[in-house]
């Protein structure tokens, strides 16, 4: 639980739209959308405004530089909270399990389980990501910084979080804790939800 960020979430790549579906049904139970799809050159998915907890959806171009050629005063950063499996939180995540987001997931679920071993030991159930939209008064850019947001105990992650305020709630009464990557960016924009419907899912 110290704020030493280990060597697995250092050497983390993380997709240029941090992609959340391989073989997944883009619509998944309860009507929340879960998956990355393919429109043209971009890479869409789903991620939730974390001012109001509502979804959103962000794109990102297949061939942009990762991480961004960018000053970290030009960061924002996008929340990762990782659940565990056992939790009881009940919604489909944005990235469901490993097998659906091949080439970040396993590093997540691998960087969740050596900082929290008491929580993520049995394995990961999935996580969401969160960013500020425009307008919503976050703190708004294109270049994102991931952050993950790892709870301390298994009862903790049976909340399921979809604002800031809600991870800052958690982090104030010691339920989860923040571990920001210094070395890890990638361009995204928030895009209607059309392009992301009218995307080719992966598979």
């Amino acid at each position: 639980m110290s704020g030493r960020i280990p060597r697995v979430l250092i050497t983390l790549t993380m997709s240029l739209a941090l992609s959340v579906a391989l073989g997944v049904s883009s619509v998944a139970a309860g009507g929340l959308p879960s998956g990355e799809r393919i429109n043209g050159q971009l890479s869409v998915e789903p991620v939730y405004n974390d001012a109001t907890g509502t979804i959103a959806f962000v794109a990102t171009p297949m061939h942009a530089p990762n991480p961004v050629h960018a000053s970290p005063r030009a960061w924002a950063p996008i929340y990762l909270p990782v659940y565990p499996v056992g939790s009881t939180e009940g919604a489909t995540l944005n990235c469901m399990g490993v097998a659906n987001c091949p080439d970040h997931a396993g590093l997540v679920a691998g960087a969740a389980a050596q900082i929290m071993s008491s929580v993520y030991g049995d394995g990961v159930l999935g996580h969401d990501h969160l960013l500020a939209v425009p307008a919503s008064g976050g703190d708004f850019n294109i270049a994102w910084q991931p952050v993950l947001v790892l709870f301390t105990s298994k009862a903790a992650a049976n909340e399921h979080i979809t604002t800031l305020a809600q991870i800052n709630a958690a982090v104030a009464r010691h339920d989860a804790i923040e571990i920001w990557t210094t070395t890890l960016t990638f361009d995204c924009a928030v895009v209607p939800a059309v392009v992301y419907w009218n995307g080719t899912p992966v598979s």
